[in-house]
């Protein structure tokens, strides 16, 4: 009987264990067929940023993307350096349709604002805003493969980076 008892126990731990596995990547694919499809990890990669006074840098940028067990909602952090410039992005945006809005941050300027665009197909396309700046950002997801693009006309002119995912 005690052998009975303990196989069987086992035998639910096992069932209960795979159920967990089975609904984590439910969860899993699922938020991988939303808009946001494609983004969820680490990103790193390397860059030029263009600076207002007309220079270029080559900058180093980190990403981590968040996309929520819906599939309908992703968070960014984009912290990218230079060896003389650094910006610290992050942002939290929820989807209805390919229509994104939400809010992002830049944490060593001190400011924030809001942010609305599309996103769909591997690409995400918004136009950021804040109390005295504006810029458009493109993101674009091939596997693990990400390209990013900043354009304004505040200090910052132009950020093209190229990430692997990893």
């Amino acid at each position: 009987m005690k052998r009975f008892g303990s196989n069987l126990f086992g035998r639910a731990v096992k069932a209960a264990g795979l159920s967990a596995a089975l609904m984590l990547s439910v969860s899993a694919g699922h938020a991988q067929s939303g808009p946001f499809a494609g983004f969820d990890g680490t990103w790193s990669g390397n860059g030029t940023v263009a600076l207002s006074d007309g220079t270029t840098e080559r900058i180093r940028c980190k990403a981590d993307y968040k996309v929520n067990g819906s599939g309908l909602g992703l968070k960014q952090n984009l912290h990218c350096a230079s060896d003389s410039y650094k910006f610290d992005l992050s942002s939290d945006v929820t989807s209805n349709g390919d229509r994104i809005s939400g809010n992002w941050s830049e944490r060593s300027r001190n400011i924030f604002g809001n942010l609305q665009g599309t996103a769909g197909g591997g690409q995400i396309d918004v136009f950021v805003e804040a109390s005295g700046f504006a810029a458009n950002l493109t993101l674009r997801t091939t596997g693990n493969k990400q390209s990013v693009s900043i354009s304004s006309k505040g200090e910052i002119r132009g950020v093209n980076i190229t990430m692997v995912r990893g």
